[in-house]
């Protein structure tokens, strides 16, 4: 196939899963890259509640971006993960903040405003029960023509590939996590 048989389109859905390291990461240097495309972009955050690095960087560049950055903090924190739960947070508290948080990431990809969604951690809100498939599937298919969206965290519904153009399974090979080490600011967080 020639260079010229190939086509452009006008927007993708891009999901970045799997229980290795990188998804969020990825998820931050496609934001990089299209703020550079000179693109507007809404960041959405449907886990970590505590500042990380990320969030740090993103509340430093947001003034250079003025409208074209949008960044709205709505996870409550680790649902059901045990030991690294939320203690004091409920099941339903949990369930409000994911779907107030969708909510503003349904209007942002079916207003036309943003060139690039991200739905950090989306794909665990569905795993763990906060959010539905269903409403995943609406983000997806409800966004304007030209709004591409990113949806990152860990088990990504098969039954949904159909419905994304880019899908990227991050394979853990090794850890320190594994080995009793705990995060790293910087590089885990």
């Amino acid at each position: 196939m020639a260079f010229e048989d190939y086509k452009i389109k006008k927007s993708v859905v891009i999901v970045y899963t799997g229980e290795g390291k990188g998804k969020t990461s990825a998820a931050v240097g496609l934001m990089v890259r299209a703020l550079g495309a000179d693109w507007r972009v809404a960041f959405f955050q449907f886990i970590k509640h505590w500042q990380v690095s990320e969030h740090d960087f993103i509340e430093k560049i947001q003034p250079l971006y003025e409208d074209k950055l949008l960044f709205h903090k709505g996870g409550k924190g680790f649902y059901n993960a045990g030991e690294i739960s939320e203690k004091n947070v409920s099941e339903a508290e949990h369930k409000q903040a994911a779907n107030n948080t969708y909510h503003v990431a349904l209007n942002a990809v079916t207003n036309g405003k943003y060139d690039l969604v991200i739905c950090d951690e989306i794909n665990n809100a569905v795993q763990d029960g906060l959010l539905s498939k269903k409403q995943l599937k609406d983000l997806i298919v409800s966004r304007t023509a030209n709004t591409s969206l990113c949806l990152t965290g860990r088990d990504f519904p098969e039954e949904l590939l159909d419905n994304v153009d880019i899908a990227t399974h991050m394979s853990k090979i090794k850890h320190h996590f594994d080995d009793k080490f705990l995060a790293n600011k910087g590089i885990d967080f």
